[in-house]
């Protein structure tokens, strides 16, 4: 009872600081939208495209990268929820919740599942709008990328934490989101096929093929199309895992951060 209570009051505690910040709504729609409606449009003609699983037919290139998009809102909302953990360390709101008698891990996780229904919500906004400017999906596959961008949002969401707990100041945090964020967006393929970056540089392929972020898009491109990538699978549930208690580990205070910070 006590962990259900603090569960629903962690996940509703995010939910309300979401619902306040609607500027955080607007430009978690806006980033994609850019993408989708700007830059698409001029890399439609220079990027084309082959009939690569999931697709059985020529796709436009806007319909190309939804996946990816859908993959860039949990990136940027899951580096977001680790940011407000930063700031509530700061203002000492976290050490207090930290200090509640539940289990530090099950807070953790709370706060983590919290972030990721913030983060499928958005998703389905941006599914939402691209669909109204014309980005036609099969319909089944709305429901079965439910959990696909479960898991990619836990997965994101997961480094998030890891990262929260080795930032001591929240000025350093936005340097962080940017060495980690652009990188693991631009070197996937969000934007564009791994077998396009092959062409120009195998290094890069290989790279990209590496990224937990690549396994995230694929994992909701192949569930948007009623199909399932294994590997995907396996590779975002063993990251999820990897992230999970590197960030268990930085917040417990006989070892992480948490600790050397006093």
């Amino acid at each position: 009872m006590h962990r259900w209570r603090a569960f629903r009051a962690i996940v509703w505690r995010e939910a309300l600081r979401f619902i306040h910040q609607r500027e955080r709504f607007v430009a978690a729609l806006v980033r994609p939208l850019v993408w989708l409606l700007v830059f698409a449009a001029g890399f439609r003609a220079a990027l084309g495209l082959s009939i690569i699983p999931p697709y059985q037919t020529y796709i436009t290139y806007e319909t190309y990268i939804v996946p990816g998009l859908c993959g860039m809102i949990l990136l940027f909302n899951g580096m977001q929820s680790a940011l407000s953990l930063v700031y509530d360390r700061e203002m000492g709101s976290m050490r207090l919740l930290l200090t509640a008698p539940v289990a530090r891990w099950f807070l953790l996780f709370s706060k983590l599942c919290g972030a990721t229904f913030i983060s499928v919500l958005q998703v389905y906004a941006f599914l939402a709008v691209a669909w109204a400017f014309g980005i036609t999906l099969p319909g089944w596959g709305y429901v079965t990328v439910l959990p696909a961008l479960v898991l990619g949002g836990l997965m994101l969401g997961a480094l998030g934490l890891a990262l929260s707990s080795l930032i001591r100041q929240l000025e350093n945090f936005a340097g962080v989101m940017n060495f980690v964020i652009f990188p693991m967006f631009f070197l996937s393929s969000a934007l564009y096929p791994l077998w396009k970056m092959a062409e120009s540089s195998r290094l890069l392929h290989d790279i990209c093929a590496l990224n937990p972020f690549t396994h995230v898009v694929e994992l909701i491109r192949f569930a948007l199309y009623l199909r399932l990538e294994p590997l995907a699978l396996v590779v975002v549930i063993a990251a999820t895992a990897a992230f999970l208690g590197a960030a268990l580990w930085g917040y417990d205070p006989a070892r992480g951060m948490i600790r050397r910070k006093g």
